[in-house]
């Protein structure tokens, strides 16, 4: 087994992922010099020191490590680390994430050390074309519509869907990624061997088959509180942006907002009904944030993410009508029809106040178009069906 990977997954099981001492120990003196230090009780940092003194207390980090890359190798699963040629490059922006925030979690922010991987695709390209769709698992009829709408548009598109599992959004986002025949990531907050949660355990197997599950903690690993909180940079970091589709006022898809903003990539916003509270924490990132963009289905996802001019959403409208189109004059010459009755041109030009000679003009126009018809010795609005 190689030193280094095998020192990774000791650390990975001494110290929870994203830990600024660990991360700036290892970039200085690699994994297995560290773990060397850690272990000799050489660690200066306080919190860091304590971490390790009570994870030892489970056993001998290096034996635990080759149990660990064992029983990865026996359920088909693989460790890749930095330097690995499928490594997702996303991640490495964690290495200057600095978040205004108090707290360990928020602090600690730095990039793995390795990672858990089960499916046959190559981590580093799943991740290059990826967007990810998040929210809350008390998800709204509403929000897993247009999470399923959302998630099938780019997937079709061959973008690859990223969410975290749960139940909700997350599970909407990765069964429609699914559906369109399309490529799906579940980042984890526990082993890629445990399905949690449990009711979704057929489609993690699906994921595993068509996509990727992806995990900072080994096989066995529970799946902890926090952890889902430490999850969420990795999945702001690795994609081109994240679409964020209900949220409720506090709530780990708006933490991972804050994550997507800090680290400048493409943050989306789907607003929901003012009356739902769980859109009540969407509303507020589009309020709190001018970084943070309004979405409201696939065009303006693609228009977003995708390279200039990749994608050109036409803006909403409403359905065209045969008199959109008319200039300034036929416009006042049609609005001068009375409703219900036959008028003459001389009439129409009172009406108007326009020439006679402009308003025969534009009478033809208007009778060619179909918007006018000859009736009783004069000229009448065409019927209602006939000028739609």
């Amino acid at each position: 087994m190689a030193t280094d990977l095998l020192a990774r997954v000791a650390l990975a099981l001494l110290v929870e992922p994203g830990s600024r001492a660990l991360w700036a120990a290892v970039s200085a003196d690699g994994a297995p010099a560290t773990l060397d230090r850690l272990l000799g009780g050489d660690v200066a940092e306080p919190s860091l020191r304590a971490t390790v003194l009570a994870r030892l207390a489970a056993g001998d980090p290096r034996r635990q490590a080759e149990v660990a890359v064992r029983k990865t190798e026996r359920m088909g699963a693989r460790i890749i680390v930095p330097g690995d040629e499928e490594w997702p490059a996303g991640v490495a922006a964690l290495e200057t994430l600095d978040l205004d925030v108090g707290g360990r979690i928020n602090q600690d922010t730095r990039p793995p050390l390795c990672l858990w991987v089960r499916g046959e695709r190559p981590v580093g390209p799943a991740f290059q074309r990826s967007v990810a769709v998040v929210g809350a698992r008390a998800a709204t009829s509403y929000g897993v519509h247009v999470t399923s709408e959302i998630s099938y548009g780019l997937a079709e598109r061959e973008w690859t869907v990223v969410s975290g599992g749960a139940y909700g959004i997350d599970a909407a986002a990765h069964r429609a990624a699914l559906a369109a025949g399309g490529v799906t990531v579940a980042v984890l907050a526990c082993g890629v061997d445990r399905p949690y949660p449990s009711g979704n355990a057929a489609l993690f197997e699906q994921i595993a088959e068509q996509g990727l599950l992806i995990s900072e903690w080994p096989p066995g690993a529970d799946p902890l509180r926090h952890r889902f909180l430490i999850r969420n940079r990795v999945i702001a970091a690795a994609t081109r942006g994240t679409v964020v589709v209900e949220a409720a006022a506090r709530s780990g898809a708006a933490q991972t907002m804050g994550r997507v903003l800090a680290l400048n990539r493409v943050a989306m916003v789907v607003p929901g009904p003012v009356t739902s509270a769980m859109s009540v924490g969407c509303h507020e990132i589009l309020r709190g944030d001018p970084q943070a963009r309004l979405v409201t289905g696939i065009a303006h996802v693609l228009d977003e993410v995708g390279r200039v001019g990749e994608y050109l959403a036409d803006p909403a409208r409403g359905p065209e009508r045969p008199w959109d189109n008319l200039d300034e004059d036929s416009a006042l010459v049609l609005e001068a029809m009375p409703a219900q009755r036959a008028i003459t041109p001389d009439e129409v030009a009172a009406r108007a106040g326009l020439p006679v000679r402009t308003v025969l003009r534009r009478l033809a126009l208007l009778e060619t178009a179909g918007l006018i018809v000859r009736r009783d010795g004069g000229l009448a609005l065409a019927p209602r069906k006939a000028r739609r």
